[in-house]
């Protein structure tokens, strides 16, 4: 049970509507990146291994290979730096956290095909209303 006062404080600087992603996706995470007095975007792409936290404290893992090396990277999840935030590819995968993932190189990090992406913008409900379902009678009298 979290404090009504933390909460309360917390509350303002959540984002209204977080990212919707899961373990095992492949996210390109745009992040701000100030140098200076110039500001400019950067992004870093690749699969989540793992979500941790509730409320402003919540972050998650992203990790991608680059030169042969594994590169972990941890972003809040509120964070005002963090631009945007899309999901590339849904995979499917029975485990919360992938830190088995960190010991496995090559083919042997691929995950299964998960969901296809449904965008935001195109609704899904009006296609599945179009079709009439036949499988109820009538009632006559």
């Amino acid at each position: 049970m979290r404090n009504a006062l933390l909460t309360h404080v917390e509350s303002k600087h959540l984002q209204a509507t977080p990212p919707q992603f899961s373990i095992g996706d492949l996210v390109d995470v745009h992040c701000k990146i100030v140098e200076g007095d110039k500001e400019r975007i950067q992004v870093f792409s690749g699969t989540v291994i793992l979500r941790k936290g509730t409320g402003i404290n919540s972050t998650f893992t992203v990790r991608r290979i680059v030169n042969n090396e594994g590169v972990e990277r941890i972003f809040p999840l509120h964070s005002p730096k963090i631009e945007k935030l899309e999901v590339k590819r849904k995979s499917k995968v029975r485990r919360a956290k992938l830190n088995y993932l960190r010991g496995l190189t090559g083919k042997a990090t691929r995950l299964k095909e998960g969901a296809p992406i449904v965008p935001s913008d195109s609704p899904a409900a009006p296609a599945a209303a179009a079709v009439p379902n036949v499988a109820e009678p009538t009632a006559s009298t």
